[in-house]
């Protein structure tokens, strides 16, 4: 009798979530009646807004619960065309428009789209796990341009552009960036993508955080690239960050219409259309007042400038404040020469072991070394984090020098 046969080749290429791990390790002790402090989560601690819960609450009542068309109910891409048009003054049609399982599904379909077997993607690090997974998952190469933390992780033009080669077919940009929080400037990104037009290359933005942005600084990612590669330029975006609706499974594509076209296929033979409670969901968030993501912004700028603080009190864990999404990512090299801790991924499991205290690693994020520390939640769970971060840094200083290790 034959064995079980092997999986897919592919599954051997691709690593599991760094951030979903810590959110399972996390989960598990926490069902072990373990009192974890989590601070390696994504999401929004606040709630979905009431007109949002209850746009779903009236869709339910009313029987919308059959199926829709797979790219979307007409009304949602008309409203998410209408939402562009009056916060970015760009103007795209409902052919050009997908509605996905969240941004992380936008960018896959288009990764699928786009990308043949041989190819390569350029992006930039540290990055979005998902990214370069995607890409192998599409049978291309990704092509990692490091970022620095002297240059607060800004996305260097001349870099990025250096990269590419004539296997390039994909440009992979993330702005306001997860994990770092960095904004990609006007400046540079004019400049790729003049470069991906001259060159013929795609450009794929995920633009998830993009309501999240604490300073009024120049950032109309979507003007830029339809003013200079509309036809090149695949924009994602997403309900789940801005709405706090990240279980909604809700988010989009926007792009040329043919692209967006076969995207459609592909989901149509795949997951087929996004929940049409979430879609009515998604109607009211895009539609109706806009009160609710600016509060919440708000609250995070309080969150980080405390949080930064607090952590500021240990000159061996450094970090510059972020200009977007809701993260602090931390340098703990110095803490790690400290305490005699080898890697930031050992640092992060020992925490949790030792501490009770959850963040994500830098090397799911391809930049060993640092710490991902997320502040959407309260202000009483940060200020304990902060707390068990820096007595556990101290500690472990202290048991290293009598060991002499």
């Amino acid at each position: 009798m034959k064995g079980t046969p092997a999986l897919a080749e592919r599954m051997g290429k691709i690593l599991t979530s760094g951030t979903l791990q810590v959110a399972l390790d996390a989960d598990r002790l926490r069902r072990q009646g373990v009192d974890v402090v989590d601070l390696g989560a994504g999401e929004p601690d606040f709630p979905t807004p009431v007109h949002v819960k209850a746009a779903a609450i009236a869709g339910i009542e009313s029987n919308f619960t059959k199926y829709t068309p797979a790219a979307g109910i007409a009304e949602l891409k008309q409203a998410v065309c209408d939402r562009y048009q009056q916060d970015y003054g760009v103007r795209y049609d409902t052919s050009e428009v997908i509605v996905t399982a969240g941004g992380k599904q936008a960018i896959f379909n288009a990764m699928e789209v786009l990308l043949n077997p041989g190819d390569e993607a350029v992006t930039h690090t540290p990055c979005w796990p998902s990214i370069p997974e995607q890409v192998k998952l599409a049978g291309a190469k990704p092509v990692l341009v490091h970022a620095h933390a002297e240059d607060g992780f800004e996305v260097a033009a001349d870099a990025i552009i250096g990269a590419l080669t004539p296997r390039t077919k994909v440009i992979i940009l993330n702005t306001p960036c997860n994990p770092t929080g960095a904004l990609i400037s006007e400046e540079a990104l004019a400049a790729i993508g003049e470069e991906a037009a001259r060159r013929g290359i795609w450009i794929l933005v995920d633009l998830c955080y993009e309501r999240l942005i604490y300073d009024k600084v120049p950032h109309n990612v979507c003007r830029i690239l339809s003013e200079r590669a509309r036809d090149l330029a695949v924009m994602a975006g997403s309900a789940s960050k801005a709405y706090a609706m990240t279980g909604w499974r809700c988010g989009w594509a926007i792009g040329p219409a043919p692209v967006i076209a076969a995207c459609g296929v592909l989901q149509s033979h795949s997951t087929s259309n996004v929940c049409s409670i979430t879609q009515r969901a998604a109607l009211a968030a895009l539609t109706g007042p806009q009160a609710p993501v600016k509060e919440m912004l708000e609250e995070y700028r309080v969150r980080r400038d405390r949080l930064h603080e607090w952590l500021s009190q240990d000159p061996r864990l450094t970090c510059r404040k972020p200009g977007g999404a809701f993260y602090l990512f931390l340098n703990v090299v110095g803490a790690l020469e400290a305490t005699g801790i080898r890697t930031s991924a050992e640092f992060a499991r020992t925490l949790l072991d030792d501490a009770r205290l959850a963040l994500t690693p830098g090397e799911a994020f391809e930049a060993p070394g640092f710490i991902r520390i997320s502040y959407a939640t309260s202000m009483d769970r940060l200020r304990e984090g902060a707390t068990r971060l820096l007595e556990f840094v101290r500690r472990r200083e202290r048991t290293a020098v009598a060991t002499g290790a």
